[in-house]
């Protein structure tokens, strides 16, 4: 693997008190900014903590893992100085308009893909890298080469290991059945927290935002709708009924990933490359020639550190929660000052902050917010992360090289598409492949993912539910979602389970 220069600039970029990380073996470290929850886990950012096996993928000796490659035969890019890096980040600032958060000009909005989508891809990725082993088992297999839970669209984020093993997740009575769902000190649902305001969910990093805590408390609730009918299904034994309430769940869930979510993002064409399609709108074939594990299904650090990273650029710099609650900051520079500043998490939710979801979702024939562009160009919020974190291009960008990704124009050669120069890039060559899928995407007008980010995260994704053996395309092919179709455009999306789900 190729040396990457030591670490001399990044805490300055990270902010005061930052430490750094081993990176995999050869490799400088990743700076970790300091925060008041620096030694605990459950308050770490989107993409701050690094889950483990991620740092020991570059020449794993067997082909198992948390985390692999899939383009094992590529050579990491040759690196570049910290003072390039720094220089490529700061040119995915998005321009600024007049407004008092950071506000953009309308033309990097995205309106086919509404605001929820960013976060629903946030909470799919939580999903995915969900890492619940024991301080014992991480001691003894710290870098996830053996006995780890394969990545599935499983909602381990909502179920954990199930009533038995965590009940502080669950009601009791009814069985078991139903999800603990808590309040804020106004009344308002709110996810269960403990007397100092930690979430008791299965994923801690699902209350980092006001957004996608509320995604989290949005799937207890749907849980609980799909339990309700369980319960007064008399065919279904008693002791059943809460593993046939997960199954619901996870299969609409599961649906709405591959059919809604993963179509939209990477686009009809790329889409309808990787699927074969029924008439009745079900995929009948899954085409993945470069994700292809040999024995169980793994992260690839290409889509983890860079493909998947696309919603980063799609985080809009100010929200509406609802009527009432407008104008707010994903984050406000520095350290917070007031709780109603801005959506940061790991906090209870404020007082009449509950999301009103046809402000992100198309529902009831809504306009909601759109996502920004999928473009390289990222809200101003997210280069001065909370609590000294710093640039999170930068981050991104360093996290790839000390990783030792492979450049994106040879991803693009392996996957036999024409690459982009740098010159078209308005980047060094070679480019780290980050920046490269995002610039590959705004140059096809930035509505979805380009052809090599889109061809990555679409064989990551569908694979993994192809892979998955409790999953409906491996359980029951012919499955079709039994919700109701509430915008009546002949298929079962997000907008569709949110109103399923709330009503």
């Amino acid at each position: 693997m190729a040396q990457v220069e030591p670490e001399l600039t990044v805490a300055e970029a990270a902010g005061p008190g930052s430490r750094a990380e081993p990176g995999a073996v050869g490799d400088a470290a990743i700076v970790i900014p300091a925060g008041p929850a620096a030694e605990g886990e459950a308050a770490r950012l989107h993409g701050e903590l690094q889950v483990r096996g991620s740092k020991r993928v570059p020449r794993s000796p067997i082909n198992e893992g948390r985390f692999g490659r899939m383009f094992r035969r590529l050579p990491p890019m040759a690196p570049l100085s910290n003072d390039a890096l720094l220089a490529l980040s700061e040119q995915m600032r998005e321009p600024t308009a007049p407004s008092s958060w950071g506000g953009t000009p309308e033309n990097l909005d995205n309106p086919p893909i509404s605001a929820g989508y960013t976060y629903l891809g946030q909470f799919i990725d939580h999903d995915i890298t969900f890492d619940p082993t024991s301080t014992l088992q991480r001691e003894n297999d710290p870098d996830a080469l053996v006995d780890f839970r394969s990545p599935r669209f499983d909602l381990d984020s909502i179920y954990g290991s199930g009533p038995v093993d965590e009940p502080f997740q669950y009601r009791r009575g009814l069985g078991g059945m139903r999800m603990l769902v808590g309040q804020n000190g106004n009344g308002d649902p709110d996810l269960p927290r403990n007397a100092e305001g930690t979430a008791l969910i299965g994923d801690p990093r699902n209350d980092e935002n006001t957004i996608v805590s509320q995604l989290q408390l949005f799937f207890l609730h749907l849980h609980d709708k799909f339990a309700a009918e369980v319960e007064v299904d008399a065919a279904i034994p008693a002791e059943d009924r809460f593993f046939e309430t997960q199954r619901r769940v996870r299969w609409h869930y599961q649906w709405v990933v591959a059919h809604d979510y993963v179509r939209r993002t990477v686009g009809e064409e790329t889409f309808e490359r990787i699927c074969d399609v029924d008439d009745a709108g079900r995929i009948t074939d899954i085409k993945r020639p470069h994700y292809n594990p040999k024995t169980s299904p793994y992260m690839p650090v290409e889509f983890s550190a860079a493909a998947f990273r696309f919603g980063h650029t799609q985080v809009r710099g100010i929200y509406n929660l609802s009527a009432a609650v407008t104008d707010r900051p994903i984050f406000s520079p520095g350290s917070l000052q007031n709780e109603f500043q801005d959506l940061r998490g790991f906090r209870p939710l404020p007082p009449q902050w509950t999301v009103e979801w046809p402000l992100f979702f198309p529902i009831d024939g809504s306009t909601p917010q759109p996502s920004r562009l999928i473009d390289a160009k990222l809200a101003l919020g997210l280069f001065d992360l909370p609590d000294g974190g710093g640039s999170l291009a930068f981050r991104n960008l360093k996290r790839g090289q000390v990783l030792g990704l492979p450049s994106g124009q040879d991803v693009a050669k392996a996957l036999k598409l024409k690459p982009l120069s740098g010159a078209e890039l308005g980047a060094p060559e070679p480019t780290p492949l980050w920046f490269y899928i995002l610039k590959e995407s705004e140059l096809g007008a930035g509505a979805h993912l380009g052809p090599t980010g889109g061809r990555i995260v679409a064989e990551v994704l569908l694979g993994l539910l192809e892979l998955d053996p409790r999953s409906w395309f491996s359980l029951d092919p012919a499955w079709t979602p039994t919700i109701p179709d509430a915008d009546g455009d002949g298929r079962i999306g997000m907008p569709d389970l949110i109103k399923f789900g709330t009503s």
